[in-house]
Formats: structure tokens, sequence, C-alpha cells
């Protein structure tokens, strides 16, 4: 029985919401095609008529994932200009920590892309520079280029790791978890003022 397009992008939708979910959740290795297929409805066969691979999946469901990431950080930045410390603050929060089936991506999947295809890594790749890119626009005009640019990657790669870090000690250690956030935040809060400050 021939599905009609409408129904076909249901159905992907449906796919790219469960993956993406599921991933986060649980990893993508820890994570089979049959089940994204259970949890969207649907059967083993309707996937693969969709992704040829589960790296073609997983590539997509990243990019689906993080797209609703930033839909949702842009609708509550609104019309603000949101300071570098106000996403630090957003981003290395208990909130962001408890949030794992709908939160960041890169968080709950950066140790295990490297064992992915390319499409992958270029999904993650792309969902950094993104976020590095929001990074730096909330950082002055009058701190220099090059410097912005340093600050940017080294906070967003920073976030992601400090997130992660905090996820996986929360259970033995909620303190150590609180602490590793503070610091994070504590310390590029430091450098953004230094960098702002230095003599041009």
């Amino acid at each position: 029985m021939r599905v009609s397009k409408e129904k076909a992008a249901e159905n992907r939708g449906a796919l790219l919401s469960a993956a993406s979910r599921l991933f986060r959740e649980r990893g993508i290795d820890g994570v089979g095609v049959a089940e994204v297929a259970k949890e969207a409805g649907l059967t083993h066969g309707a996937l693969y008529a969709h992704f040829k691979s589960k790296d073609e999946l997983a590539a997509a469901a990243f990019s689906h994932g993080f797209a609703a990431n930033m839909d949702a950080t842009r609708e509550w930045i609104g019309d603000r200009h949101m300071s570098f410390e106000e996403l630090l603050d957003g981003y290395l929060s208990p909130y962001m920590r408890e949030k794992v089936s709908d939160g960041c991506p890169m968080a709950a999947s950066a140790s295990e892309i490297s064992h992915h295809d390319v499409a992958v890594s270029e999904s993650f790749t792309n969902a950094f520079m993104a976020w590095a890119s929001m990074n730096e626009a909330s950082l002055e005009p009058s701190i220099p280029e090059a410097d912005r640019r340093r600050l940017a990657l080294a906070a967003t790669a920073a976030e992601i790791g400090a997130l992660a870090i905090a996820r996986a000690v929360a259970k033995a250690n909620p303190s150590l978890s609180d602490e590793v956030l503070e610091v994070v935040r504590a310390a590029f809060a430091d450098a953004h003022e230094a960098v702002k400050t230095r003599p041009k």
C-alpha cells in the first residue's frame, strides 16, 4: 500500500523524534533501530524506507533534536540581547542537567560521535558551531574578533563537557555535580571580564 507524502513526512518526523529522545537517554550505541521504530509506532521496514543505515538516522536525529533546542532557546531569548553570562547561566544549570531526553544532544552524545561515520560527525560539528556562534554573538563587539572566537569556542567546549560531567557524577555526588556547573560558569565569566578589560 502506497503511503501519501503527508503520511510519509509524519512517519519520518515520528522516527526522528523517537530516535532523538532515545539516543539522548541511552546513547546512540545503546539503542537499536527496531526500538526506534517501535517507539515511533512503525515497523522496522518502515524505518529503512526513510534511512539507509543507523548512522544516517543518527545524523538526522541529532540535527532534528538540536534544531528543536535552538528553537526553544530563541523563543526563551525573544527580542532580548542575551549577555554571555546569561547564556552560561542558562546552559550550565541544574535544569539543563536534568533535561536529558529533550536536552542538549551534544552533551548527551559527545563521547560517541567519533565512533560513527562522517554524517554523524557533520551533524555534531554543525551543532557545535551554531552554539559557539550564539556564544560569540553575545560578546561585546569591542572585543577583538580573534579573542571573541577563542572565548566562544572554549566556552562551548567547556559547557558541553561540564554538563556531561555534572550528569555523570550527579547520582554519586550531587554536591560535586552542582560545583562543576558553578566553577565552569564562574571561570568563563572571569575569562570574559579579563578579555573585556585587557588593554587594546
